[in-house]
């Protein structure tokens, strides 16, 4: 894309206009959230001065109308993803929630004694952490498959982890911390001979580049909306129709019942409402839907391509200083738009602090992936991540900034 392009992009974005200790904002911290256009921002106040009214449960006006551009919002989703049906797609929190439903409903009630999970050791906290819940609770196994230390799974001896009495696997699409793109679609091929279903977290992918869950064939798919441009507090799980179907509610109350009486258990209503309980956040999912609207108009193909030239320019910048070292693959043809470092004599806190004095937002610390950036023998390390709005002339002001800091910390 050319600068120009890029500008005009920048516009619909209002907080990069600001300026943050004197200097210019330059956000770089884009695989935690992202920042949201106009087009969001506005959607929110325009739901809540004419819209807003409780979904599905009301035959007026404002009712009827909140309740089709919830589900319009919903529709825009599953065309996202290309699920072959909006009933497939349950609004959620965030990705979080979306993994800990899938493990304790459908791993509540088909993981046991001496079955075994699959993860990845490249995985967030909130795809180790909820099956190593229901494992110890089931008294089942955790199996991890092997690693280079490139950040790369090692798929020669995956028969020997993925086997009969394996229940589900469970992995990073692109991993927060090394930005590897792992192979889904051999995993899931492997997964599906040995009877085992698969759950893809798509948090660092689906906002980013095409995401198709048919052409994948995974059997649940997680993210979250404000990774890709919407708002906070709301997320996504998709599943196999026959598989939700089978599976029990995660909780209780509100539209998710069909019927209940003083007397009798309650029925609970059809898909995707039945793991949706209470009240749902409806004006935040009416703005996921514009935020997808945003998407399809920029194009993911072309935040993709946009994303990997980026990346492989500060990849090159970076690969230029002695003493920072890269996380993961040092081919940027290998990973999405994220890179985590370490710099051999400052602490990334460190480098953190004096960047924000410049203006420059990353992140820094174990990025929710304490086991993985432990693996590498360090406590923490700096991270930058991008997004469509990034330009080249921002990595050339984080790369002069990084050589000040460590002229200033090693003099």
């Amino acid at each position: 894309m050319n600068k120009l392009y890029i500008d005009k992009i920048r516009s619909d974005f209002p907080i990069l206009s600001r300026e943050i200790n004197g200097n210019k904002l330059v956000y770089l911290d884009n695989a935690a959230t992202t920042q949201k256009p106009n087009l969001v921002i506005d959607s929110i106040s325009d739901f809540y001065k004419n819209t807003n009214s409780n979904v599905h449960r009301g035959i007026h006006t404002l009712s009827i109308e909140s309740t089709e551009a919830y589900e319009l919002a919903r529709e825009k989703i599953a065309k996202l993803i290309n699920s072959p049906s909006s009933e497939t797609v349950i609004w959620t929190r965030n990705t979080s929630e979306s993994i800990n439903l899938v493990a304790f409903t459908w791993g509540e009630k088909n993981i046991s004694s001496g079955d075994n999970i699959v993860i990845t050791p490249m995985e967030h906290h909130s795809n180790i952490v909820p099956w190593q819940q229901i494992a110890k609770k089931k008294d089942a196994e955790i199996r991890y498959l092997p690693m280079t230390k490139d950040g790369k799974i090692e798929l020669s001896n995956i028969s020997k982890i993925i086997d009969s009495k394996t229940k589900i696997v469970s992995l990073t699409h692109i991993s927060n911390v090394l930005g590897t793109i792992n192979p889904v679609k051999k995993i899931t091929e492997i997964a599906h001979k040995n009877d085992a279903v698969v759950l893809l977290d798509a948090a660092q992918s689906v906002p980013h580049m095409p995401v198709d869950v048919i052409e994948l064939d995974v059997d649940f798919l997680t993210f979250s909306i404000h990774k890709m441009m919407g708002p906070t507090g709301i997320g996504i799980l998709y599943g196999k129709k026959h598989i939700l179907s089978e599976m029990p509610p995660y909780m209780f109350g509100g539209d998710m019942i069909l019927e209940v009486s003083y007397e009798k258990d309650a029925k609970w209503n059809s898909l995707p409402y039945k793991f949706e309980a209470g009240t749902p956040n409806f004006a935040d999912a009416v703005a996921s839907g514009v935020a997808v609207d945003y998407l399809n108009q920029l194009g993911l193909e072309n935040i993709w391509q946009h994303e990997k030239k980026i990346t492989e320019y500060a990849m090159n910048k970076l690969s230029e200083l002695k003493k920072i070292h890269i996380l993961g693959s040092l081919d940027s043809n290998d990973r999405g738009g994220v890179i985590s470092f370490y710099h051999q004599d400052i602490h990334p806190h460190d480098l953190g602090t004096a960047l924000d004095q410049r203006g420059i937002a990353i992140r820094t610390g174990h990025h929710c992936a304490m086991p993985l950036v432990r693996s590498y023998d360090i406590v923490a390390a700096a991270r930058i991540s991008f997004y469509i709005y990034n330009t080249f002339e921002e990595i050339d002001i984080f790369i002069s900034s990084l050589k000040e800091i460590e002229g200033y910390f090693t003099k």
